[in-house]
């Protein structure tokens, strides 16, 4: 006898999911980073661990993102083929008016971050559809249903290569990590894909990320094949390399690792790793024709007792609107400060556009003169709030900006996520400049640093205008200073070198 799945319970389980996995962390991801916070020895990786513990805990209670980037919305469908759909609309349809609702919820508004076409007018749709739909038909009466929503930081160091049969999986592994830089928001997970063909190993790397982490429970009661192997092996050898929480050098840099294998032809092995962020949003249910799917809030016992602040001892505070570039050149790497005044924001749209006029050599909206600028989206605000959930997004993006906002804007520093390329480190250090990073994976905690938001230009690009942010004690690190050291280089190799499991490398 089929089962009869009613069209508007499906588009509620499916909105119902994205609300929830934007403020609640699994419980798995909580307890294992709780127990990397307990074990670490890096300050600056502990501190940054805090962070995003706190942050976590006042997403489960606020009810608000756990990052500013909500994502673009996976969905993996198992449908039983005994189930029966009472809807003329297209499973993909179905899909994407749940994520429609999910993302408008006015008590809880996610950011819109799906760009229409990603080659030409890349204009946003606005409700962050379409979603990406994969579809499998399986014997049974249910629809089993996981829904993701993956950040663009840690999508964008999605690694695939073609090994050839003989060449060693964790070599290869080893050797690429460390050039995704920090921008995936570590301590995360990874999945690799390994097997079928090009598009069936990233299917599975994606796939692998839906498991809960049990990384814990496997080294206690050891490993039972020789995958599990695999997995242990890897997950001790890439913490070995120091790159740790935020790339800021550390024990920790991944949970877990989880692994897919399928069959493949003899002459090929292909395999794809995809990172997870600290961000780790996923949910699981199945639907029985009973009505919508129901997920239970965890309890806030699961997380640890752990609420950052911020210590007025050891960061200094600066006042943003007396900043001047002698004052920027005086900040030492990996020092902690505390930002109160008035800061710009602009991303990717914004940093293009300003190119765009200045080569046209039209006036620009804004004065950037002794400014520092904070690449972020932010969330739309609700209720009391000045701004939503505005964590940093990937420095690295502006890179090829960095010298011309320099040199012909009058900025003196920036604030982003993760590490700065070889260009932008050059300008940094031309100009006395420089960058300033804060805590990916702590958008809400860090929205409460802002005490008033408002747009100053480029209103039509949405999250992307053009802010002006009103803070008080802002918490960030010098990871750029302006002779150019990067506390992103530094910092892992001192705790490559302190791990001492695999050899420094000589320069």
């Amino acid at each position: 006898m089929s089962v009869l799945i009613k069209e508007e319970d499906f588009i509620q389980s499916i909105a119902d999911g994205i609300q929830f996995i934007s403020y609640y962390h699994p419980v798995d991801y909580i307890r294992h980073l709780a127990r990397a916070y307990e074990r670490e020895e890096s300050p600056a990786a502990r501190d940054a661990m805090a962070q995003i513990l706190t942050n976590s805990r006042m997403c489960a209670e606020g009810q608000r993102p756990l990052c500013q980037d909500t994502g673009i919305v996976n969905v993996f469908l198992k449908v039983g083929m005994d189930v029966r759909f009472d809807t003329r609309r297209t499973l993909q349809e179905l899909c994407d008016e749940g994520v429609r609702r999910g993302y408008l919820n006015p008590d809880n508004p996610l950011r819109a971050s799906v760009l229409d076409d990603p080659l030409f007018a890349r204009k946003n749709t606005r409700d962050n559809t379409p979603c990406i739909l994969h579809v499998e038909l399986v014997p049974g009466d249910k629809v089993d249903v996981q829904i993701a929503s993956k950040g663009g930081g840690s999508e964008n160091k999605s690694k695939f290569v073609m090994l050839n049969p003989s060449d060693s999986l964790v070599d290869w592994v080893l050797k690429t990590v460390p050039t995704m830089g920090a921008g995936w928001c570590p301590p995360g997970m990874l999945g690799i894909g390994v097997g079928g063909t090009a598009e069936k190993a990233m299917l599975m790397a994606k796939q692998s990320l839906m498991d809960d982490i049990d990384m814990y429970e496997l080294l206690a009661r050891g490993p039972q094949n020789k995958l599990e192997e695999l997995r242990i092996e890897l997950y001790e050898k890439v913490n070995a390399l120091g790159i740790g929480a935020q790339g800021l050098g550390g024990l920790t840099t991944v949970l877990d690792v989880k692994i897919n294998t399928f069959p493949t032809h003899a002459a090929s092995k292909p395999v794809a790793m995809i990172p997870n962020c600290a961000a780790t949003r996923h949910a699981h249910f199945e639907l029985d024709g009973s009505g919508p799917a129901r997920l239970d809030p965890p309890s806030l016992s699961e997380w640890p007792e752990v609420h950052w602040a911020p210590d007025y001892n050891k960061s200094k505070q600066v006042d943003l609107d007396t900043l001047t570039p002698a004052e920027v050149a005086s900040w030492k790497p990996g020092q902690t400060l505390l930002l109160s005044g008035k800061m710009l924001t602009g991303r990717d749209a914004a940093h293009k556009r300003i190119q765009d006029m200045l080569a046209k050599g039209e006036p620009l909206p804004v004065d950037f003169t002794n400014r520092v600028i904070y690449y972020v989206g932010p969330v739309d605000p609700v209720r009391d709030e000045v701004v939503g959930p505005a964590g940093p997004t990937t420095a690295t993006r502006m890179d090829k900006f960095t010298d011309m906002m320099l040199a012909k804007t009058g900025l003196i520093a920036m604030i982003g996520k993760s590490e700065r390329g070889p260009v932008a480190i050059e300008a940094i250090r031309n100009h006395k400049s420089a960058y300033l990073m804060a805590v990916g994976g702590a958008a809400y905690l860090v929205s409460k640093a802002i005490r008033e938001a408002r747009v100053l230009a480029f209103e039509d690009l949405g999250m992307e205008a053009i802010y002006e942010f009103n803070v008080k004690d802002m918490p960030v690190t010098v990871a750029v200073d302006s002779q150019g050291t990067s506390v992103h280089t530094t910092g892992p190799k001192e705790w490559q070198a302190r791990i001492g499991k695999i050899p420094v490398a000589v320069a």
